[in-house]
């Protein structure tokens, strides 16, 4: 295991560094000036253009650019944004929790419904309730974010008014942050309410970001099971007349987890994607909507940051879950 963990240690070094790459470069071909947009309404002279580009190292080739870039982020240094002036790190480490805590609730309701529905489809193979639960799924999956985000706000938020319609808490609210997460501050804030509070905020987001992973994670999960329900072993279970629920559960769920927990560990990125309109429509102050922001207002080095920073964390979780293949199947270790 020590050994193929080393082995994948080191295909992520170049992976990480083919992401670099690819987010510097193509930054750089979004139309605007961002050295323009920090003087704002005003017109900039082109000796302060130029004296702000050299002081932003812009002026130098882009090469050059690159690996000074490239060396900073190997120091752990992934510079700082041109428009706060704070390092991007300290900003993406402030933020990040808030869209944790999201993500973390929406694989949460994904994990905890889709399996369940993928297994009873899978028992009721071409039932009426087979059909209804993957219908369900491919509707599910196909519903634009921004589009389903909006529709459940007028629903719950305007027509019914049972949840809020942005931001992570109320602001009759207010507590000093210890954790960076929500659920767990206002708990500790000891302020009547505030929990309450927090989590009506967080009921809408969760459901449109967990939406999809929930059609996949419910789809992959009545594929596998299917696969496995037909094999040998399942049947001589049901010969030896175990119970439905140790058949099911025990001898062939355990088997179908492999290519399930492989879904699971790639909608990280369909989270941390998703996160960025869910996080605009909703006012989630996360990193998904401070790299729009940042898009926006061309800092070139948020978005660099941000990526790269993304872009470790779906490496690590990847590597988390090829990992986990030899937990469930002690055979993969080999």
């Amino acid at each position: 295991m020590l050994r193929y963990l080393v082995k994948r240690l080191a295909v992520l070094v170049p992976t990480f560094i083919g992401v670099s790459i690819i987010a510097f470069s193509f930054i750089r071909l979004l139309p605007g000036d961002p050295v323009a947009l920090l003087s704002g309404e005003r017109v900039m002279s082109p000796e302060r253009h130029a004296q702000i580009s050299h002081e932003l190292g812009y002026d130098r080739p882009i090469v050059v650019q690159y690996f000074d870039y490239l060396g900073g982020v190997l120091t752990g240094d992934f510079g700082n944004s041109i428009v706060t002036k704070q390092p991007i790190l300290d900003q993406f480490l402030t933020l990040f929790p808030a869209t944790l805590e999201l993500s973390v609730c929406a694989i949460i309701f994904a994990v905890f419904l889709g399996i369940p529905a993928g297994i009873f489809a899978a028992i009721k193979r071409g039932s009426f309730w087979d059909q209804t639960i993957m219908g369900t799924a491919l509707v599910g999956y196909s519903m634009p974010i921004f589009w389903w985000g909006l529709l459940l706000i007028i629903f719950f938020s305007g027509i019914l008014q049972w949840t809020p319609v942005s931001g992570r808490i109320s602001l009759l609210y207010f507590f000093p942050p210890v954790t960076g997460f929500m659920l767990i501050d206002s708990l500790l804030s000891g302020q009547a309410g505030a929990f309450k509070s927090a989590v009506s905020h967080l009921v809408l987001p969760t459901i449109v970001l967990g939406t999809i992973p929930l059609a996949v994670i419910a789809r992959q999960t009545r594929s596998a099971m299917l696969e496995v329900l037909g094999e040998d072993y399942v049947r001589t279970a049901r010969a030896k007349g175990l119970a439905p629920f140790r058949v099911v559960g025990i001898h062939a769920l355990r088997n179908a987890m492999i290519p399930v927990i492989t879904t699971i560990g790639l909608q990280v990125g369909v989270l941390l994607a998703g996160a960025i309109l869910t996080e605009t429509i909703f006012s989630w102050p996360g990193i998904g909507k401070w790299m729009v922001d940042s898009v926006f207002r061309r800092d070139y080095p948020v978005i660099q940051g941000g990526l790269l920073l993304i872009a470790g964390i779906i490496m690590i979780v990847n590597l988390i879950v090829d990992l986990l293949y030899g937990l469930i199947n002690p055979r993969i270790r080999h």
